[in-house]
């Protein structure tokens, strides 16, 4: 199953620049991660915000939220997520 998954990170102000650099860099290994798993199927950046949209592959909500919340920025971020179904144009 394909979902849309629109995730807006949000890092407390305070949170100190050895620390932010550490969450980047795990979040992008992760994120490297579920892309070779095929759970990222296609990602692109928001221009100006510290956000991303995506297509995401899991076998049912419950597994895409666990991806998700495998992520090192979870407690941090705000997903949105769209399950999709295939559009008759596409059958």
């Amino acid at each position: 199953m394909e979902f849309l998954v629109e995730i807006e990170v949000d890092l407390p102000p305070q949170t100190a620049a050895p620390e932010r650099a550490r969450l980047a860099e795990a979040e992008a290994r992760r994120g490297r991660e579920l892309r070779e798993a095929g759970t990222i199927v296609r990602i692109w950046r928001i221009p100006g915000r510290t956000a991303n949209a995506g297509i995401w592959a899991a076998d049912d909500a419950t597994a895409l939220h666990a991806a998700i919340a495998s992520l090192p920025m979870f407690p941090y971020l705000r997903a949105d997520v769209t399950p999709l179904a295939t559009h008759p144009l596409e059958a």
